[in-house]
């Protein structure tokens, strides 16, 4: 068995005003890979190419072990998909969807399907045009679930929910790479939800991928350093990764923060989060 279940190379897509730049990334199994990049930057389109539903201009796409000019039917049949919105039959109920699926899906699970509806407390026989939007996400990941997928793929599939319905989401999420030949690409702007369950974080700004890395590694090495700006001029450029200036501060992003306090120890220095990473690469500047 392959050791990714996605693996993306050199990926590029062009349009008039957007470019989507030599993409690279991988989605090792057993693992969770946070997609994150502020509105139009390209997680969309990635994922879309990813899926062939636009036709990628250059670039090689290998998913669950095949290339995607010899992915068939079964492959894609592993592969759940969950977008922000869904095209369920409205009129359906979540029993005739199960019951019209199970027609679709040759690996279909019944016994797991309707386990999932229970878990998730969905009404089986309210029509889907009355769930709230909550309850149309996890049936959607219901069904992504319940016809033995290996991979994930869900874009921006928690944009809009409220809190409680979103940590349900998160939980699943967990539970289903708990099995390690499982894996989860997702794409978010929430970036405080990939920050309880990713393993890794592929960050795109216009078009490129800024950086991939562990979680891990963006949570306990990088941070942010306040300083003056004497002491900002005084800093070796080779300790920077991005900075901002601020009315009365520099911020600047260090990749080993123990490091930087070891060196520069009367500035305040604080960790990360996902949002100042993101701050300091798309309103401040590179060293």
């Amino acid at each position: 068995m392959k050791e990714n279940a996605l693996d993306v190379y050199g990926l590029t897509k062009r349009y008039p005003n957007f470019l989507l730049n030599e993409v690279s990334f991988s989605v090792p199994r057993g693992t969770i890979v946070g997609l994150i990049g502020e509105n139009g930057a390209g997680k969309s389109t990635t994922i879309n190419a990813i899926l062939n539903l636009i036709k990628k201009d250059a670039g090689q796409i290998e998913i669950l072990g095949e290339k995607e000019q010899e992915i068939d039917f079964d492959t894609r049949n592993r592969i759940g998909i969950v977008f922000d919105k869904h095209n369920f039959p409205a009129s359906m109920s979540p029993n005739n969807l199960g019951r019209l699926l199970e027609t679709v899906y040759p690996l279909w699970d019944r016994n797991r399907y309707w386990e999932l509806l229970k878990k998730l407390s969905l009404p089986t026989d309210r029509k889907i045009k009355k769930l709230s939007k909550g309850m149309k996400m996890k049936l959607a990941i219901a069904v992504a679930l319940s016809h033995h997928s290996e991979i994930l793929i869900l874009d921006e599939a928690t944009s809009g929910l409220d809190p409680i319905v979103r940590d349900d989401i998160l939980d699943i999420l967990l539970e289903f790479v708990q099995e390690e030949n499982h894996s989860v690409l997702v794409s978010s702007h929430i970036t405080t939800d990939l920050e309880k369950i990713a393993d890794y974080i592929v960050f795109l700004h216009e078009g490129k991928v800024i950086f991939s890395k562990t979680k891990d590694e963006l949570r306990y090495f990088y941070g942010i350093m306040k300083c003056s700006a004497a002491q900002f001029k005084k800093m070796d450029r080779a300790d920077i990764v991005a900075y901002r200036k601020q009315d009365y501060e520099w911020q600047i992003l260090v990749s080993n923060r123990n490091e930087a306090q070891r060196k520069y120890p009367n500035s305040i220095i604080d960790p990360a989060t996902l949002d100042d990473i993101m701050l300091l690469f798309i309103k401040g500047e590179s060293k």
